[in-house]
Order: structure tokens, then sequence, then C-alpha cells
């Protein structure tokens, strides 16, 4: 009778076991489907994405910005260049006019 108690007490324990071994394995797939179900909720990975696309359109955007500004910068030295020719001519037609009034006289 001790055996057939100890046999039943055996088998007892190892369907325990195995129901807690099943449910402990469906915990854990519901703990990963759940894990899934929360990281498409969030859309991070979207979000990421998205950032990522701005974050390259500024910077093509600021490369552009930059090339602009140093043709901006050549474009005022030339202007620069130009204001010195027209001063130089400007004081050298002052001269002329002068030589020229000195001539009529």
């Amino acid at each position: 009778m001790a055996s057939a108690s100890s046999t039943s007490a055996r088998s007892l324990f190892i369907e325990s076991k195995m129901r807690l071994a099943d449910r402990v394995q469906v915990n854990v797939n519901n703990i990963a489907s759940l894990a899934r179900q929360i990281q498409r909720g969030s859309k991070s990975s979207d979000i990421l994405m998205h950032s990522a696309k701005n974050f390259t359109q500024q910077e093509h955007g600021l490369e552009a910005a930059e090339t602009n500004l140093n043709k901006i910068a050549l474009i005022a030295t030339h202007l620069e260049y130009q204001i010195e020719c027209i001063n130089r001519s400007s004081i050298i037609l002052e001269d002329v006019t002068e030589q020229i009034r000195a001539m009529q006289r």
C-alpha cells in the first residue's frame, strides 16, 4: 500500500511539474506576444525612421545653405573689387576733368 501511495504521489508530482512547465511556457509566450504588441503600439522604429529622414533632409538643406553662403561671399568679394575700381576711376576722372578745364582756359 505504501508503494501505491508513493507511486500515486510521484505521479501527482510529475503531473504537477508538467502543468507548471506548461504554464511557464504559456506565460513566456504571452510575455513575448505582449512585448511585440508594445513595440508595434509604440511605433518606436517608425519614429526613429522618421527622425532619421528629417535629419538627412536638414543635413542636405544645411549643405545647400553653406554652398549658397560661399557663393554670396565670393560675389561680395567681387563687388568689393569693383567698388575699388570705380573709386580709382572716379579719382582719375576728377583729375582728367581738371586737366580738361585747365586746357579750356
